[in-house]
């Protein structure tokens, strides 16, 4: 058997698409829509009578973030790093490519909750600026109005400052950035030892900890993919049942299953199918515009008594809540996507004219 699996080797090849990865995020998506988030609604009575499964997703489902973070890093290594496509004359278009991608469908729905959720008291007009802007990760004050789960676009762009900052003034200062993100990350959670997760003021250190230890999976890929797949099976489960108290069962669940999960992930042929890989384009729409159509339904889930109830109900939901992204996603943030970045090429293609015009 050769050490690289054939799987695997198509792969890592330049220009090459991860989907395996985009599959893994739509399911780390419906993790954080489906189960974490609706979860948390139900009655204390119900939970009561739920399985062990569900009571671990209610109280950790909120790392499928962190998932997100690990994925992003990956991606972004396997796309800017294998030929070394970032220096400083891409800065600007890496930018106008991050908000192509992240501003158009975080404005649609922030409008949205502003006009559903407007007259809730921590919707403030200071938290709204915050959203616009999209700092609201920095201000506990704003980290979870309007749109809530949408703290962690504000943490994805400080990793991808981070990241394209060190790539540009070349790999050795890039391997410096990832290993001192991951320190002050894992220093965080040491000196502040809390139980009782997830905190406001650990939104920063998650992102930094996952997002550029997905850098460092990346860069020992050839070598993690000796690693037997039972073995990665184990420590999967590991990371989920391990809890010492304080933030271990966050590094844990980071550092063994989630890690894990990638790397089996880029191995089973399944993960890129029609299905997930249709699911992973979605999945940044069923990220945002869940939120909302929660809060809709919310007022259903407080009141039922038994399982069955609360499984229609989430069911009924999820429909809704996929069938909304599909439209979002191929009639808005698609099209979207593409008009910033047609029009930064235009722009960029007329002053590159003119520079060479005679005065």
């Amino acid at each position: 058997m050769s050490a690289t699996r054939p799987t695997d080797q198509g792969a890592f090849e330049a220009g090459t698409r991860l989907t395996r990865l985009d599959g893994l995020r739509g399911l780390a998506a419906c993790g954080v829509a489906f189960l974490y988030h609706p979860l948390l609604e139900f009655d204390p009575g119900v939970m009561d009578q739920a399985p062990g499964a569900a009571l671990w997703l209610r109280s950790w489902g909120w790392t499928f973030v962190d998932l997100f973070f690990l994925i992003s890093g990956y991606i972004f290594a396997h796309v800017y790093l294998l030929e070394n496509r970032l220096d400083r004359s891409a800065m600007k278009d890496f930018a106008v490519a991050r908000i192509a991608r992240l501003y158009p469908l975080h404005l649609l729905t922030l409008i949205v909750c502003a006009v559903m959720l407007g007259g809730e008291s921590v919707n403030t007009w200071q938290a709204f600026v915050a959203h616009l802007f999209m700092m609201q990760a920095f201000a506990e004050s704003a980290m979870h109005t309007f749109n809530g789960p949408s703290w962690s676009i504000s943490v994805e762009l400080v990793c991808y400052a981070l990241f394209v900052l060190g790539a540009v003034r070349g790999d050795r200062t890039l391997r410096i950035v990832t290993v001192a993100a991951i320190l002050v990350a894992l220093t965080h959670f040491i000196v502040q030892n809390r139980p009782g997760a997830p905190w406001a003021g650990d939104g920063v250190p998650r992102g930094l900890l996952s997002f550029f230890l997905g850098q460092a999976l990346w860069r020992w890929r050839t070598e993690l993919g000796r690693v037997p797949a039972v073995l990665l099976v184990v420590l999967f489960i590991a990371g989920l049942c391990i809890d010492v108290g304080g933030p271990s069962r966050l590094l844990a669940i980071s550092f063994l299953s989630w890690t894990s999960a990638l790397l089996l992930a880029m191995r089973v042929p399944f993960m890129g199918g029609r299905v997930l890989a249709w699911l992973g384009d979605r999945s940044y729409a069923v990220y945002l515009i869940h939120f909302p159509i929660l809060k809709l339904v919310i007022p259903f889930l407080a009141t039922v008594t038994t399982g069955w109830q609360s499984a229609a109900i989430i069911l009924a939901y999820a429909v809704v809540v996929l069938a909304l992204s599909d439209i979002i996603y191929r009639c808005f943030e698609v099209p979207a996507r593409r008009a910033i970045r047609a029009g930064w090429e235009r722009r960029s293609t007329a002053k590159s004219v003119s520079g060479i015009s005679p005065a």
